[in-house]
């Protein structure tokens, strides 16, 4: 039929599923289970350090000059010479995978083919998830 997406992934064993064979939620999950969900986050466009980062800006008073919304200095002096990989700065923000570790599975609904999950999630609504068992399992 026609797919909104195609996607393969890995199996032990594949005797027990034919070709073009649909796979239903019931099949895999069961309430309780515990799962990692993975997604594309919403997308943010670019963003200053102040939204994407939380930093604090500057003060508004006592002289501080179009200046209100930087970072601040991004390094130290003549050593190390160099910005640190990592450094938190300005850019583009979301739009990246996400994981989001042992969530449980609170109930499936078969007629609709719909896991019902406890907790969040990433991504846009009716956004694509991969949703496999937990990896850490349970604590």
């Amino acid at each position: 039929g026609a797919f909104q997406v195609l996607r393969e992934f890995r199996l032990q064993d594949v005797g027990q599923y034919e070709v073009g064979q649909e796979i239903k939620a019931t099949d895999i999950f069961k309430a309780g289970d515990r799962i990692d969900v993975s997604g594309t986050s919403k997308g943010r466009g670019f963003a200053g350090v102040i939204k994407r980062w939380s930093f604090s800006g500057f003060p508004a008073s006592h002289g501080t000059h179009e200046y209100f919304r930087h970072g601040g200095a991004i390094g130290n002096r003549s050593y190390p010479g160099r910005v640190f990989k990592g450094k938190k700065m300005a850019g583009h923000w979301g739009n990246e995978k996400v994981s989001v570790q042992n969530l449980e599975v609170v109930g499936i609904r078969p007629e609709e083919n719909l896991i019902l999950v406890k907790g969040a999630i990433p991504g846009a609504k009716r956004g694509i998830l991969i949703i496999r068992r937990a990896v850490k399992g349970n604590k």
